[in-house]
């Protein structure tokens, strides 16, 4: 199997501060690879790392690299075949759920271009942020797509998204009105993708996206019965390229 591709196992945090305070912390995992080089898993670890080009932005039937590069141009981004590495979830028995997948996108000279955020809420939509980030990481956006039904859509979200190396260390900030009302982090170790390494996560975090799909709706949960209001659900215009 193929080494270039590595699994963190991360330590995820989401603080809410306002109106009521609740924070929460869960374990996952989340892999890290070259586009062009997806890791060619032995066939009996199949069910556990499994990587679909639908589970993305764009085309079902087209190629990771050529949804992003299709979804760039809609920018006025051209890499030009630069790198492009991504941190997600990979499917586990046939299941998956990524709240955010990030795509590290380099030019040809193999700087960095841009770093494309894509968010997957509850109910099967998904939205693309398009980030320029400085030597650290960091960018700022508007909020435009819901994602909890206890949070508006407004404000501006404030990531630190630097590329991964031994340690993974992203950080997402909501700022709205001079407050912060949410933040989340993800952070983890680098582990190369051996199959010691694919099932020793597997069996630390059995099921992972089911899990973590089914701790975000505990979650909301939680916060319904402590009589958080609901925010009704906005339609979401299409991306171009994304949907």
């Amino acid at each position: 199997m193929s080494t270039t591709a590595a699994i963190y196992r991360t330590s995820i945090a989401h603080v809410r501060r306002t109106p009521l305070r609740n924070a929460f912390t869960y374990r996952s995992y989340s892999w890290y690879v070259d586009v062009d080089r997806l890791p060619a898993v032995p066939r009996l670890l199949k069910p556990l790392a499994g990587f679909s080009v639908a589970d993305h932005l764009g085309d079902p039937a087209g190629t990771l690299r050529g949804n992003i590069e299709r979804f760039l141009d809609t920018r006025g981004i051209r890499l030009d075949g630069g790198r492009i590495t991504m941190l997600a979830s990979a499917r586990v028995l046939g299941h998956v759920f990524n709240p955010l997948s990030l795509f590290w996108c380099h030019g040809a000279a193999g700087e960095l271009r841009c770093v494309v955020a894509e968010v997957h809420n509850t109910y099967g939509e998904r939205h693309c942020y398009v980030l320029e980030t400085d030597d650290a990481g960091r960018a700022s956006v508007p909020k435009a797509f819901y994602v909890s039904p206890f949070n508006e859509v407004e404000g501006e979200y404030r990531m630190k998204l630097p590329e991964p190396g031994e340690r993974l260390a992203v950080s997402i900030v909501l700022e709205r009105d001079g407050h912060q009302p949410f933040l989340a982090t993800v952070d983890g170790e680098r582990h190369d993708a051996t199959v010691r390494t694919i099932l020793a996560t597997a069996l630390a975090v059995p099921l992972a996206p089911l899990r973590v799909s089914a701790q975000i709706r505990w979650q909301g949960i939680k916060l319904w019965a402590r009589r958080l209001p609901v925010i009704k659900r906005p339609h979401h215009p299409s991306q171009e390229a994304v949907q």
